[in-house]
């Protein structure tokens, strides 16, 4: 009996096409486009000193993040290497790529972490000769917010479980293949090679699973970024439509059928708009909640009362902060109880202050917190919820109304953006500055701290600083 012969236009096809149009659009964006903006540099400047010191600050207080920061293999030591800021370690620049901005839309992230995979690869090139100097960090910083700001402000991984460090991962890739010298084709391969490759989900997030991967899980992106630019540095090949492959493609398999939508351009509307971390270590949904709690802490004081007065505690809030951060029961850890708007409202009611400590197990403790948490109930407010996804709003808004066991109702607190908001970026700015100072006077004595701040506070001297020059500002020998 004969074989039977298949038709041959019953197999793939292959034919390789034209790279996707996102990937290419990226590139394209990462090689010629040219920033004008003063206002993105000055904004991109905040954005460096607050990551650096918000690194620090974790140094500080973590034993598990100062755990993270060293080498793979103890002791070693890469000449030429990537200084890693507040420690005495020097590493390759995928090691170092390990690091407080934010911003939220129809995904939710921190652009800042890019600065991981930045600062490491800046550093490793500007030690092996390369004329790097702080404005080119600065630029790669924009163009990396850009990126992941665009993707996410139409686009939600979280909705399909996937959480939002895959953007970390591309935009951090696609501006260090600049950095390295890669041309636009080859940054379209690193590109594409970040979107085949596997992606975190975002199980570690959420209860009852919510742990520590969350707080280095955008340096994992970060070491996964410049690896793979450096891969493709080295001759991989990339896949050119590794969104649009029907069956196999990301928007098939991962993205269920749906492509990627666009708001907007690349330019540098992201890094303008950013949102910082000022008055409180509080998840940015949850930052005009914890600054209410504060006013209402002062006004029961004013009143004679005490969160021991307090019946109950509604707080109007957004969509995504009743998706994220509104939590009930038994909060185990750091991760769960930051992640948690009860317990960011609960501890200034108490006691008037929100810090890093208070995430700890020892404030935890207080058993004034759980009782207090148990009182409270969030209801999503539609309007809310349109102004935070609003472009020309990007509004952040809680309210929080407390009842009193007598009988009171106080007026509600209703506050939209934050201090870390554009709106209030010059009242933000000194407290930005002094944070940074806060954060930075644990590590150095006083004379090198003046030292930083000299340096880190005047935009032009600061850009024209080499890399290798700021880094060593920050390396513990």
């Amino acid at each position: 009996m004969g074989a039977t012969r298949l038709s041959h236009h019953s197999g793939e096809s292959t034919v390789r096409p034209p790279a996707d149009k996102v990937m290419q659009d990226i590139a394209d964006y990462v090689h010629n486009y040219e920033i004008k903006s003063d206002l993105a540099y000055s904004t991109a400047r905040l954005c460096l000193i607050d990551t650096i010191g918000c690194g620090l600050e974790g140094l500080r207080v973590s034993e598990e993040c100062r755990a993270l920061m060293e080498p793979i293999v103890p002791g070693t030591t890469v000449p030429n290497g990537t200084k890693v800021p507040g420690t005495p370690f020097q590493m390759d620049p995928v090691s170092a790529g390990s690091t407080s901005t934010s911003f939220l839309a129809a995904e939710w992230g921190h652009p800042s972490d890019n600065l991981g995979a930045i600062l490491a690869v800046a550093d490793y090139l500007s030690r092996s000769g390369e004329p790097l100097k702080m404005r080119d960090v600065l630029t790669a910083m924009i163009k990396a917010h850009e990126i992941q700001g665009c993707m996410a402000l139409e686009n939600s991984f979280n909705r399909v479980g996937l959480d939002h460090v895959i953007l970390v991962k591309l935009a951090s890739a696609a501006v260090v293949s600049q950095m390295l010298g890669l041309t636009r084709d080859q940054t379209v391969d690193v590109i594409s090679q970040v979107f085949v490759d596997g992606q975190s989900l975002r199980t570690f997030r959420h209860a009852p699973n919510t742990g520590s991967r969350k707080s280095w899980s955008a340096g994992d992106a970060c070491m996964r970024a410049v690896h793979l630019a450096l891969q493709v540095k080295r001759g991989q090949m990339g896949i050119p439509t590794v969104l649009t492959a029907k069956t196999w493609g990301f928007y098939d398999v991962l993205f269920k059928g749906q492509e990627f939508k666009f708001q907007r351009p690349y330019g540098s509307y992201i890094m303008e708009n950013v949102l910082f971390k000022i008055s409180f270590p509080a998840e940015f949904h949850a930052q005009t909640a914890a600054e209410g709690a504060h006013i209402l802490h002062k006004q029961l004081k004013e009143m004679g009362k005490s969160s021991d007065d307090i019946k109950s505690v509604k707080i109007r809030t957004q969509e995504a902060a009743i998706r994220i951060i509104d939590k009930s029961g038994p909060l185990d850890n750091f991760a769960d109880r930051d992640h948690c708007i009860q317990y960011m409202v609960a501890v200034p009611l108490i006691y008037g202050r929100l810090t890093t400590e208070d995430y700890s197990d020892k404030v935890a403790a207080d058993p004034r917190i759980d009782a207090l948490r148990d009182k409270m109930y969030c209801v999503e407010d539609k309007q809310f919820t349109s102004d935070y996804h609003s472009p020309d709003k990007r509004y952040i808004s809680n309210g929080l109304t407390v009842t009193l066991n007598d009988g009171t109702v106080l007026p509600e607190v209703h506050i939209d953006f934050p201090v870390g908001h554009k709106n209030r970026r010059e009242e933000g700015t000194p407290l930005l500055n002094a944070k940074f100072e806060r954060h930075i006077k644990p590590h150095f004595d006083s004379a090198h701290v003046d030292k930083i701040l000299e340096v880190v506070g005047d935009q032009s001297a600061l850009e024209n600083l080499s890399v290798k020059e700021f880094s060593d500002l920050f390396h513990k020998p």
